[in-house]
């Protein structure tokens, strides 16, 4: 009896240590669980943290460079509207001296018949030299006040953008074909 007493003693005291043991086992598993989990939420937390940064960092770089593209469209607006402004300025100007540099102001039809007939006049009374000279200094003024304007506009076209430059040009067209008409009817009326 003592035998198996003592036996049984034995085996409740084993059993007792496996459950002790078990217990522990269980309660290391539940703690790396938890520490698992508490690691993980953490990281989601700082993921989210980063991504939510990453979002404002975004939005703001692109509100700088809208700011920015709308900062340079009103300049460039700005730009355009003082090379137009100084361009009509420059028009202005130009045909003031056209005027100046014509035979009777601007040439219009009726206007230049008058030269035609004036010039027709003054050609019977004068001689042929005198009318050579003064063709020829009427075509070397204008060639050159012509070439005084290519070279000036050469200049500014160089400071310009090609998108203001083009502008320039449809802009001067007219008043170098006036210039090649008040050419060509000086012409004719010599002729």
């Amino acid at each position: 009896t003592l035998r198996t007493e003592e036996r049984q003693r034995l085996a409740r005291e084993r059993r007792e240590e496996r459950e002790k043991q078990h217990a522990a086992k269980e309660t290391q598993i539940l703690e790396k669980e938890r520490k698992a989990k508490l690691q993980y939420e953490k990281q989601l937390e700082e993921r989210q943290r980063k991504l939510k940064e990453q979002k404002q960092k975004e939005e703001q770089r692109r509100a700088a460079v809208e700011e920015k593209r709308k900062q340079k469209i009103e300049e460039e607006k700005e730009r355009y509207e003082a090379v137009m402004h100084r361009t009509l300025e420059r028009n202005q100007r130009l045909e003031t001296r056209q005027k100046r540099w014509s035979w009777g102001g601007s040439v219009t039809p009726e206007s230049e018949s008058k030269t035609a007939l004036l010039y027709a006049a003054s050609k019977r009374s004068t001689s042929t030299a005198n009318l050579k000279q003064t063709e020829a200094a009427m075509n070397k003024r204008l060639s050159s006040s012509a070439a005084l304007l290519n070279a000036s506009d050469r200049t500014r076209r160089s400071q310009l953008s090609p998108l203001d430059s083009s502008v320039i040009s449809r802009l001067l067209a007219p008043t170098q074909a006036s210039l090649a008409r008040s050419k060509s009817a000086a012409t004719l009326s010599a002729d």
